[in-house]
């Protein structure tokens, strides 16, 4: 199953004050392994980027001036994302921007139906508890010390790992010397695996005497 990790940076807090998104930043997942295929653009939001925004992303208007517009990029987004769960922390937020943006030049909004909130699974899994993507990183012990700025992409592989761990699938990772490991390289940094145990003969043959003998009885 195919899933995406979203998450954007903006000009500042609410659409309703005209912001915008200046950064898209995807990465796919296939059965909660991060693949090669990502998605990333910076974008000219048309507007200036507010004081705390910049405190936050680090994006200036100067750097953002030569960046490509949300409509010349659109078509790619909107098929990177198609007919796959979107993942997102806050999910609110990201989800009121994008189809704010796809709002302003006439594209159906995305639905609510496609997305997992992963900071409404954290309320309820940790009710009461610290439930932001730093609090969660520190909970799972994933280092997040590459997060000095808020930066979609870095947040986008924080968040692939808060995930997988948010719904008890353990991050796999095994060592390369054993056998039968295929493995996945997100980027240069971060390699993520997983190992296939097929049973033997033997093994097989066991199973299938303990199912004679024990289990005569539907139980059920």
């Amino acid at each position: 199953m195919k899933e995406i990790v979203l998450d954007t940076e903006t000009t500042g807090l609410s659409v309703k004050d005209g912001h915008r998104i200046v950064e898209i930043g995807c990465i796919e997942l296939d059965n909660l392994v991060p693949t090669k295929n990502i998605f990333h653009v910076y974008l000219n939001p048309e507007r200036k980027v507010s004081e705390k925004a910049f405190e936050v992303h680090g994006y200036s208007d100067e750097f953002l001036s030569s960046k490509q517009k949300f409509l010349e990029v659109v078509e790619d987004f909107l098929s990177f994302i198609e007919d796959k769960k979107i993942i997102i922390h806050n999910a609110e937020f990201d989800i009121g921007h994008l189809n704010n943006e796809l709002s302003l030049i006439g594209k159906p909004r995305i639905s609510n139906s496609n997305i997992i909130d992963t900071l409404e699974l954290a309320r309820n899994k940790f009710p009461g508890s610290g439930i932001s993507l730093d609090a969660l990183c520190k909970r799972f012990r994933i280092d997040n010390s590459k997060r000095e700025k808020h930066t979609a992409l870095i947040d986008c592989e924080l968040l692939a790992k808060v995930y997988i761990n948010l719904i008890d699938q353990k991050e796999p990772t095994f060592d390369l010397a054993e056998k039968n490991v295929s493995k996945i390289a997100l980027d240069n940094n971060q390699d993520y695996y997983k190992k296939i145990i097929t049973p033997t003969k033997k093994e097989l043959s066991d199973h299938s005497e303990f199912l004679k003998k024990n289990l005569k009885k539907n139980y059920f």
